[in-house]
């Protein structure tokens, strides 16, 4: 198959574009949607030093793996697999992290859809357009669902279409400040409503009693999807990073960065729902445990909204799905890279002419989807709590034993001169070589347990 040469390919102008669309990568609605309550309901900031230790003990190395791995051969999964080795298997591997990110993306936009839908929802309701505004928030609507995530992927496709520097690293040096700076606003305005207080003291308070085996694994589990690892997405971005780029210490920065929006998400969304409850909205399911994911987006907090009433009601709910737009962009912009680089590299096919067709392919399985909505829980455990475990195993065993650790120091010290005289090496070879394997099986060991 012919490839494009590697000096036509784009690449970021600057780290900090990286350092952002990276961060965009690993920041999701994942991010803002799951990991507050989950935090809460597992001892509150004991579970955040358990999570933040681990997504440096976890995530850190194997990011680090998936960038030089990228940067070293100047291609997609697919292509760096085939470059570095003759085993088949690692090819097909590529194939099973582009494969993941199409079947999570191909969900991912009819979510990110609704997040578009309840922002004119807000608008509608303000103006007492009810029946319009009942209409645009019914995520069981076939047609609509295919209609907003097909307006979501015509997004996405137009920053692909622009290519790196001015596509990608573009959007997100716009969209990454844009999302800080909403996060901040919404939590001043929250801090001073009632309820707000008990909703921090939940997040903050840390019960260290509740460290136990499944709150790190919850952590661990947490941990390794907040980053965006296994599927490529990181090996596709570190094709585009200069050779003079400190890897390590940019994968610190990424690292760092999604640590704290996930943060200040709980800081957000933790306060919030017990604004909720002060609103006399129920914020714990029938299980007794808090609300969370579609459930707590989708049907409670516009509820809130709603009961705040008014312009302070539109503002803050249109801003807050303006937010959530905003984090799935940016990791939806990753998740079609991926294969488009991948049809780029090994088709030798235009830029223009890959993202429409990948973009294509993916929009017409997410019109299935967006009828079927059921379809969307056994796509993400197949795709994402499995498929993104065990890309990560692959990335960590191939790094260690088939490209070989020797190797990837080679492409690390192009960027990071003084590498043998500092920590960071010898820690690293031991923690991709044994402990990262080692508990990412352990997550994956748990996760296929648990089904039986």
């Amino acid at each position: 198959m012919a490839t494009t040469p590697a000096n036509s390919r784009g690449t970021w102008n600057t780290k900090l574009g990286f350092i952002l669309a990276a961060a965009g990568s690993a920041v999701g609605l994942g991010n803002i949607w799951r990991f507050p309550t989950v935090m809460a309901e597992n001892g509150g900031a004991a579970f955040l030093f358990i999570y933040a230790l681990l997504v440096f003990v976890i995530g850190y190395p194997v990011m680090v793996a998936e960038l030089s791995i990228g940067r070293k051969t100047r291609k997609n999964p697919v292509g760096a697999f085939k470059a570095l080795s003759s085993n088949k298997i690692f090819t097909l591997a590529g194939f099973w992290c582009v494969i993941c990110g199409v079947a999570i993306l191909s969900f991912y936009v009819v979510i990110a859809g609704w997040t578009i839908s309840y922002f004119f929802e807000q608008i509608f309701y303000y103006f007492g357009m009810f029946s319009l505004a009942e209409w645009v928030s019914n995520i069981d609507n076939g047609w609509l669902n295919v209609g907003v995530a097909l307006l979501f992927m015509g997004i996405t496709i137009s920053v692909i279409l622009g290519g790196i520097s001015q596509g990608i690293e573009k959007a997100v040096r716009t969209l990454m400040p844009m999302l800080v700076v909403i996060i901040v606003i919404l939590i001043v305005y929250v801090m001073f409503q009632p309820g707000a207080g008990a909703g921090l003291r939940e997040y903050l308070v840390p019960d260290f009693s509740a460290i136990n085996m499944d709150l790190i694994l919850a952590a661990m589990g947490q941990a390794f999807f907040s980053l965006s690892l296994g599927m490529g997405a990181l090996i596709t971005y570190g094709s585009y990073l200069n050779r003079k780029e400190n890897i390590p210490e940019a994968a610190a920065y990424v690292t760092g960065f999604d640590v704290g929006i996930a943060f200040l998400a709980g800081m957000l969304i933790m306060p919030t729902i017990y604004m909720a409850q002060a609103e006399g909205l129920v914020i714990y399911d029938d299980a007794g445990s808090l609300v969370a994911g579609p459930a707590l987006i989708f049907q409670v907090l516009p509820e809130l909204f709603h009961e705040m009433g008014g312009i302070i009601g539109l503002i803050f709910g249109g801003t807050f799905f303006l937010l959530l737009t905003i984090a799935a962009l940016t990791s939806s912009i990753s998740l079609l890279e991926v294969p488009t680089s991948y049809i780029i590299d090994e088709h030798n096919v235009s830029r223009k002419k890959a993202a429409i067709l990948v973009g294509g392919v993916i929009s017409l399985i997410s019109v299935f989807i967006a009828f079927d909505t059921s379809l969307i829980d056994d796509i993400d455990f197949i795709f994402s709590v499995i498929g993104l475990p065990l890309g990560g195993f692959i990335i960590c065993i191939f790094l260690a034993y088939i490209w070989k650790t020797e190797n990837a120091k080679l492409e690390l010290e192009q960027g990071f001169k003084n590498l043998d005289n500092h920590w960071f090496w010898p820690v690293w070879k031991v923690f991709i070589k044994f402990i990262c394997p080692a508990l990412i099986a352990l997550i994956l060991g748990t996760t296929i347990y648990g089904i039986f």
